[in-house]
């Protein structure tokens, strides 16, 4: 039976915790442990301490920012952070709500406020009255534009309007409510407006894997692999794994991941019988991601 329930407007999913699956994508999630138990702490915190204390002593808005590069793994720490919060506190009525931040938008005038005001107002504060919320707003500089760079002669005044609901939800909610924590994500922080960033409790940069956490994330894929093609598992043990490693260094965990699917497909006798992949299948694929990342970083 799936946890999932029926999504109202602007809510891509709802997803009862905590669930299987994302308790088994929070324990995949290759990044410094250091990061995971600031999460945790902070988002505990939001659920032990904001009840408890006047938000004239903390004022605690019940929201974590996390920013970094696309491919960092952001969405899959929220998701996984969201279920490990829920399994941690033991409490039954955990719900996870994934905002749709492109379905609030509108080309007609006054509508995307009104769509944002209605989705937190009503939505959000509904799940709220039945039990403790997580909230993820995803690629939320598409909600909470930085309105200081915005021009009203090439930008509509609805998308500063749909900013100003944002924050005006998100103060109403944190007076009404302590049962609710906003988790949102960012490729452009830049991008984000500065009083949103303000009203968030936390704002964590997710880096870049480094070379352990390379290493980590190509052996596991290796190995899953070797699961269903024998002989692909070996790969990690070879003499030369380490300097494929060293090529790794600076690429994403999305990319990574990716690298290796790409050096499944670089030969056809590989693409037909996947067990025939070599350390330099990897090398090569590995050189041709590094020249699209040199190239976009241009």
């Amino acid at each position: 039976m799936s946890n999932q329930s029926e999504t109202p407007k602007g809510i891509q999913r709802v997803v009862k915790l905590p669930e299987r699956g994302l308790a088994d994508l929070w324990k995949s999630i290759v990044v410094d442990e250091g990061i995971k138990s600031r999460l945790v702490s902070q988002a505990i915190v939001n659920f032990t301490v904001r009840s408890k204390v006047s938000r004239t002593v903390l004022p605690l808005h019940g929201a974590i920012l996390l920013v970094g590069q696309p491919g960092t793994g952001k969405t899959s720490l929220a998701r996984g952070l969201a279920n490990e919060v829920a399994t941690l506190m033991s409490k039954a009525g955990f719900h996870l709500l994934e905002v749709d931040p492109h379905a609030l938008g509108s080309a007609m005038m006054g509508k995307t406020q009104k769509a944002v005001s209605e989705l937190f107002s009503q939505t959000v504060a509904e799940a709220a009255g039945r039990g403790p919320v997580i909230v993820l707003l995803d690629e939320v500089e598409t909600l909470a534009v930085d309105r200081s760079k915005l021009s009203m002669d090439a930008n509509p005044v609805d998308v500063m309007r749909a900013t100003d609901a944002v924050l005006v939800q998100l103060d109403a909610l944190a007076e009404q409510f302590s049962n609710i924590l906003f988790i949102a994500t960012s490729n452009f922080p830049q991008a984000v407006d500065a009083a949103f960033t303000s009203r968030c409790d936390l704002v964590l940069e997710v880096p870049l894997p480094n070379r352990d956490a390379c290493e980590q994330i190509l052996t596991e894929c290796l190995t899953a692999l070797g699961q269903t093609f024998q002989g692909i598992e070996k790969l990690p043990m070879e003499k030369g794994f380490k300097a494929v490693v060293e090529q790794a260094v600076g690429l994403d965990g999305r990319t990574l991941r990716k690298v290796v699917a790409n050096a499944l497909a670089f030969r056809k006798e590989v693409a037909v019988e996947p067990t025939k992949l070599t350390l330099a299948d990897l090398a090569e694929s590995l050189v041709m991601a590094q020249a699209v990342r040199r190239k976009g970083n241009q």
